[in-house]
């Protein structure tokens, strides 16, 4: 068993820092927001003052915060990663970031001593609930086997997709593909009610042919109830179509959908619901089509 700091206690980083300690790990959480930590204690790990330490005994930092400048600040602030570890530490980010900052980051690490994997997840706050999480892992081959104890505990499907940034890349089609078919999902609902369909027969039988999905599976019940409480935010997903659009644009590709997605985001934000669920993306269509 390893000894693991656990950098970032959230709706995501909560669950999967209970998991590893359960799974016998001794783990160590810093969150910003101490109370965070609170679920982890109960579950025998231990609530850690400072980044500072929480990495200064650990075999693997795991880290889980909402943007790349928290991922860059996590690991070389005065008291951050960087300079607090062990050479030899395993870091895996499990954030969802740029790819070119990760590729950044990891050279930095291996300057330092440091072995460097990003791991972003998908699956939602009940995928890290459940321990049923997809990892999308960049980095070195030898890092992505030391760390399988780790990825065992908290995910379901655990991929090594190439080097490091690659991970990232995935994600970032990921959250394309997801907001395309949460927005879908929000239109087919307010098209169906709109004419009077008894619409949870209607995603019944939807749900079983080549429109079924993860999104229709798990959305579907918080459009039809109005009930948006955060499983993954807009703001969230708002940055992530940034990082994707962005990339594309260096890559010289076209995704006109993403961008037409990522501008409905942005005005989901505009209107307010940056702190909601990402499938409150549906009160945008409401908006549009005066149904609110």
């Amino acid at each position: 068993m390893s000894t693991i700091a656990f950098i970032g206690l959230g709706i995501m980083g909560s669950p999967m820092a209970v998991h590893l300690a359960n799974a016998g790990h001794t783990v160590l959480g810093y969150n910003r927001s101490p109370e965070k930590a609170r679920p982890l204690v109960e579950a025998g790990g231990i609530a850690a003052a400072s980044i500072a330490e929480a990495v200064a005994g650990a075999d693997v930092v795991a880290i889980m915060v909402p943007d790349s400048p928290d991922v860059a600040q996590v690991l070389t602030a005065d008291d951050g990663v960087f300079a607090n570890a062990r050479p030899g530490t395993l870091i895996i980010d499990f954030s969802s970031i740029r790819p070119d900052v990760t590729v950044e980051l990891a050279g930095e690490a291996k300057e330092k001593g440091f072995r460097f994997l990003d791991a972003p997840v998908s699956g939602g706050e009940a995928g890290a609930i459940n321990a049923a999480l997809s990892i999308m892992v960049g980095g070195a081959r030898e890092d992505f086997d030391a760390a399988a104890e780790v990825f065992e505990a908290v995910g379901k499907t655990v991929v090594l997709v190439g080097p490091s940034g690659s991970g990232q890349t995935v994600k970032a089609a990921n959250q394309l593909i997801v907001a395309a078919n949460i927005q879908a999902l929000a239109e087919a609902i307010v098209f169906l009610e709109a004419y009077g369909v008894d619409t949870q027969a209607a995603l019944e039988v939807l749900g079983g042919g080549l429109a079924g999905s993860a999104v229709l599976n798990q959305k579907a019940a918080k459009m039809l109830g109005r009930e948006f409480a955060p499983g993954f935010r807009i703001d969230l997903h708002h940055k992530d179509l940034g990082i994707v659009t962005s990339a594309a644009r260096e890559a010289g590709v076209v995704i006109p959908l993403g961008a037409l997605v990522g501008q409905l985001m942005t005005s989901a934000r505009a209107n307010g619901d940056g702190s909601l669920d990402h499938s409150g993306l549906f009160r945008g269509v409401t908006r549009l089509s005066g149904t609110e």
